[in-house]
């Protein structure tokens, strides 16, 4: 097995920012990638206007790209914010207003995933309200993705780069997916297992993933230390995503990395080119 095995997209919100949002399709694919997956890319506003959709959806389809995975609006990522459905108030709204925009624009160009940032605790409000507030958005998206053919992914971030998070362990998102799943009986929500995440907290990624692998609807890598690109740190990355093939995940494997001081394109070199490509 090993990464010529893998199913890779390359996340064009950290990859390719060198260049302007509608030119970094184009140039995952002189790359030799067929799929990406990106963050929110309006972080100013969740309902951007239908010319700009229009735009991307077109800079996607003239590379031959296809988007595998789409973040709802999270706030300023990267930024502050680490998400905006639990945030009483104007970040909520934002989120809802933002729900049926992303899971359109999601079937519109065959996305099948959408990520549900979970949001920071935020300061004199209690925690179990902002939890009760979560489930309710969360169940909203999971009702929007259901309906375009998409899962609902809800992902555990790292404590030291996001202490107000409050997901962060795989157990504590896991708990999310499955609340989320006995409220709307859909089972469309999933597990986004990254795992330079799980890595900066400790975790031990190997356990996660056979205690995980089947509640698993989305992966993400990056070396640790660093979140560069594989070969960089010391993770055993290669190694880790031959036992989640072995424990039944076949689905996409994205690459959340820092290129580090180099032009994105350079930074894939540890993956042969004949592995880049979807199959």
């Amino acid at each position: 097995m090993g990464y010529t095995d893998q199913r890779f997209d390359v996340n064009l919100s950290i990859l390719f920012t060198e260049l302007p949002l509608l030119e970094r399709p184009a140039a995952a694919a002189a790359a030799g990638f067929t799929a990406v997956e990106l963050w929110w890319p309006w972080t100013d506003t969740p309902t951007p206007g239908q010319s700009e959709l229009d735009d991307l959806r077109k800079a996607l389809q003239d590379s031959g790209t296809r988007l595998v995975g789409l973040n709802f609006y999270a706030g300023q990522l990267p930024g502050p914010d680490r998400g905006a459905l639990s945030v009483p108030g104007e970040e909520s709204d934002r989120f809802r207003a933002n729900i049926d925009v992303a899971a359109d624009f999601a079937a519109s160009v065959g996305c099948k995933a959408l990520n549900a940032l979970y949001g920071n605790r935020a300061e004199g409000v209690d925690p179990a309200v902002q939890d009760e507030l979560a489930l309710e958005n969360l169940v909203a998206a999971a009702r929007a993705a259901d309906r375009v053919g998409a899962i609902l992914l809800v992902e555990a971030l790292n404590k030291p780069e996001s202490p107000l998070y409050p997901l962060v362990s795989a157990p504590a998102a896991i708990e999310v997916v499955d609340r989320v799943n006995a409220a709307t009986g859909l089972g469309n929500a999933k597990f986004l297992l990254d795992v330079y995440h799980l890595s900066m907290n400790g975790e031990d990624v190997a356990a996660v993933i056979d205690a995980y692998a089947a509640k698993t609807g989305h992966v993400q890598i990056a070396d640790n230390p660093g979140r560069g690109a594989p070969g960089t740190g010391s993770l055993p990355l290669e190694e880790l995503l031959d036992r989640l093939r072995k424990a039944g995940y076949d689905g996409w494997v994205g690459l959340e990395y820092k290129p580090g001081d180099r032009p994105s394109a350079r930074s894939f070199d540890w993956l042969p080119e004949g592995a880049r490509p979807a199959h």
